[in-house]
């Protein structure tokens, strides 16, 4: 069999740069092409559609991938291992080019030997090629093998000499491999009935976690926003060349390219989908781009990029996601670009190609996604699918605004991202976006809890001062606890409805108490879990591996009180469910935690190390095991300085936002400009320069962006210095102008900046610090998180 060009050639085909996942991928294109022209045939087909591939056990094992296609004959054979040959149509396969099998095969190993069959034939027919024994005569020995079947088809490629290198990585890296290649062909898996394994394990498709095509968002109180936006744009048919494939412009007879008359009209469509993840990711989100079902580019962020067409070289200005760039982004899509033609190694588009300029715009638009960017520069509002959930989406502020989950003061970024790797995993309880929708309405019930609270306990007409002392805490009044009254024995007795059966149970609250039923445990669990809201932040699987783990859902008592077996009052009560499974239901009006501030992870921990130390038997002690449980399942509540930090940033990032926008609603952003001291201005515009936002220098003090890139100590000066502008409900709830009083208004304005100084220096110095110091800048954060104003 004559395999031209030369065996050196083909030598030199190995040294082409592909990775060893697009080695694997080369040759699972060509069965998926056949498989793909089978079933749009309509032809019933014995044996499913199945690529399975075999790694190397050793270093001098081989690799051997088989497909259960059609098979081929002699001279399709002699044609298909022939370098430089492409029978291929280049817009309907996803085997583009002729090259792909010989420097898939060449550069992982030395000898291939290709076996195929067809239905009916009588045995196997095949070609090997061997690097080292090929001659100047071009010619590959024929080889034949018995066929036990006669109904057996398909294509066997079997790889021996292994390159040690590739080889290594193949043996070691089986699971890594199925999740590249479960993304790679995600759809072609969903999709049709074609099943890919490797290494004895079926590859799962990697499927998007987004939230749900009903889900929303209401933009500016007036217009809503799915969070799933469907892309369907047909473009007029276009003439492509049959022989190279490049389009032509539609009154030609021969390809400009080639000459070839081989002209066809063909369709160009651009297709798919953009949405929302239900979770926020530093690397894994982006915009997935298909070619004929395969995923040319996974991830890809480069549409998050403007890039001025009047500008010069490099005038580039990333515009997502730079507000929420501490935790990542979320937007992310599949679009399907059949006629888009792509790189030879398909991990890329020809991007000078109009066609993909084309569907660029057809996605993003050719306007900024900033709003305020856009008519600086004379363009009209961008109205395109990804501008759409850029403006409503690009903010992570917990709640249903932004469709964020949170835990009553802000994002759960943590919690959700573990959520999605249960997804991922398959885990059955993830799989809708229930979960994160729950803990999107838990947030708002508690902030209506807290907002409420913060109500009751303003106090009008009262002087102004004595009003901001009681809404600082500071009243110096009745500090008793109110609790209920104590039993003989001294324990706080229940509140009534703890202590007696829900109205409607078997009991008659008008009958003599002796005659009364006493509600049982399963009542009162039922009455619980209708009067509690989910807890996210300690809702999740809680253990360590050499104990165990359980799968903990935490609620929050909204009424009521809880009661142990014995009917006595308990801040934290476990309930058994089906497995390992449990409910752990908190009373955060517990004393333990509104007198003594106690920590609800704490007396959680304790009650489940209770659990798990008796079901292991462990030799640990109390205090050992739940130490060991909330390193395992409670990472992120580490006094860690990185960690803080993080937090830090990600709370100044939106206080940048709000302030920037306040001053531009009220024009004070050249005031504020004003209080920038020298070095001040000079760290702002390298950390605008860093960030890539070169010509935006100029305009410093015409707008309130300077705000997002002046250093964090500078906010808390401005704030002293301006207070009128940010307080009163404006960034933050603390009343200023509201009081006459100057010693009330200090007081005010005191708390407020003292939070925030805590903050900021935490944000620039992120280095070690004491442990006390990291507990007074975390609980700074939250106390700060909570004197946010309402947004509006």
């Amino acid at each position: 069999m004559k395999i031209t060009p030369s065996a050196r050639v083909l030598r030199m085909l190995g040294e082409i740069e592909f990775d060893e996942w697009q080695c694997i991928a080369e040759l699972i294109d060509n069965a998926f092409d056949d498989f793909t022209e089978i079933h749009r045939s309509g032809t019933p087909w014995a044996g499913g559609y199945r690529v399975s591939v075999e790694l190397p056990n050793s270093a001098r094992g081989q690799l051997v991938i088989t497909d259960t296609g059609r098979g081929m004959t002699y001279d399709r054979l002699e044609r298909a291992v022939r370098a430089g040959w492409s029978g291929n149509d280049m817009h309907d396969k996803l085997g583009l080019f002729g090259m792909g099998f010989n420097v898939s095969t060449a550069r992982l190993g030395k000898r291939t030997r290709v076996l195929t069959t067809r239905q009916g034939d009588t045995e196997w027919i095949g070609v090997e090629i061997d690097l080292d024994r090929i001659g100047d005569d071009f010619e590959a020995e024929d080889i034949t093998e018995p066929k036990a079947d006669p109904n057996e088809h398909g294509t066997r490629i079997v790889i021996s000499r292994l390159h040690p290198t590739r080889a290594g990585w193949l043996r070691k890296n089986g699971s890594a491999l199925r999740n590249i290649l479960g993304q790679v062909y995600s759809w072609l898996l969903l999709e049709r009935p074609f099943e890919l394994w490797v290494g004895g394990f079926q590859v799962k498709p990697v499927r998007h976690c987004r939230w749900g095509d009903e889900r929303s968002v209401l933009y500016n109180n007036k217009e809503r926003i799915p969070a799933y936006v469907e892309i369907d744009q047909r473009l007029e048919n276009g003439l492509a060349c049959g022989d190279c494939g490049q389009w032509q412009l539609t009154d030609r007879d021969t390809c400009e390219d080639c000459g070839s008359n081989r002209l066809t009209a063909r369709e160009r469509r651009v297709h798919g989908w953009l949405g929302i993840q239900r979770y926020m990711h530093k690397n894994d989100y982006g915009i997935d781009f298909l070619r004929n079902g395969r995923k040319i580019l996974r991830w890809d962020k480069q549409l998050f990029t403007w890039r001025n067409p009047d500008g010069a070289a490099g005038n580039e200005e990333p515009e997502y996601p730079v507000d929420l760039a501490h935790q990542g982004g979320r937007i992310i899509g599949e679009i399907h670009l059949d006629h888009v033609p792509v790189t030879y190694q398909k991990d890329a588009f020809e991007y000078g190609d109009r066609s993909w300029r084309s569907a660029v715009e057809i996605v993003r638009g050719v306007a900024p996604l900033l709003p305020r960017r856009a008519a600086d520069m004379g363009y009209e509002e961008n109205t395109s699918p990804l501008a759409l959930l850029f403006k409503a989406f690009r903010r992570n502020d917990a709640g249903l605004r932004y469709l964020v989950p949170g835990d009553g003061r802000k994002p759960i970024h943590d919690d959700t991202r573990r959520w999605g790797q249960e997804f991922h995993r398959g885990n059955p309880n993830y799989q809708t976006d229930e979960r994160w929708w729950q803990a999107v309405e838990d947030h708002e019930a508690a902030k209506s809890r807290g907002k409420n609270a913060k109500t009751a306990a303003a106090t009008p007409g009262k002087p102004d001062e004595a009003a901001v002392m009681e809404a600082l805490g500071l009243n110096g009044g009745d500090t008793a606890e109110p609790t209920t009254p104590a039993n003989e024995t001294g324990e706080a007795k229940l509140d009534t409805e703890a202590e007696s059966p829900k109205d409607g149970g078997a009991s008659n609250s008008s009958a003599p108490a002796s005659e009364q039923r006493p509600e049982t445990r399963h009542e009162r669990v039922t009455r619980y879990m209708e009067n509690s809201t989910t807890y996210p932040a300690l809702s999740r699987p809680f253990g360590h591996p050499r104990v165990g783990f359980v799968e903990v859902e935490t609620r929050q008592l909204t009424a009521g009180g809880l009661a142990d077996e014995n009917l006595h009052r308990t801040p934290v009560l476990l309930d058994q469910r089906a497995g390992n499974s449990l409910v752990a239901f908190l009373d955060l009006d517990h004393a333990i935690f509104q007198k003594f501030g106690a920590d609800p992870a704490d007396l959680l921990l304790a009650e489940v190390a209770v659990l798990l130390r008796v079901r292991a038997e462990t030799e640990w002690s109390h205090s050992e095991l739940i130490a060991a449980i909330r390193t395992e399942s409670l990472p992120a509540t580490a006094l860690d300085a990185q960690l803080i930090s993080a937090e830090a940033q990600e709370l100044l990032a939106e206080i940048r936002h709000r302030m920037m926008s306040e001053l531009d609603r009220t024009g004070e952003a050249e005031k504020a400009y004003h209080f920038l001291s020298p070095d001040e201005l000079t760290a702002t515009e390298h950390a605008m320069i860093a960030n890539g936002k070169v010509t935006r220098t100029v305009d410093l003090g015409t707008s309130g962006e300077f705000l997002l890139h002046v250093p964090a100590l500078f906010l808390v000066r401005l704030v002293e210095s301006l207070p009128s502008a940010f307080m009163d409900n404006r960034v933050f709830q603390g009343v200023y102008e509201g009081v006459a009083s100057a010693s009330a208004r200090r007081l005010s304005l005191a708390r407020t900046v003292g939070y925030l100084s805590d903050v900021a220096t935490q944000a620039t110095f992120a280095g070690a610090s004491l442990p006390n110091q990291l507990l007074r800048t975390r609980l700074s954060i939250r106390l700060l998180a909570d004197d946010l104003a309402e947004e509006k």
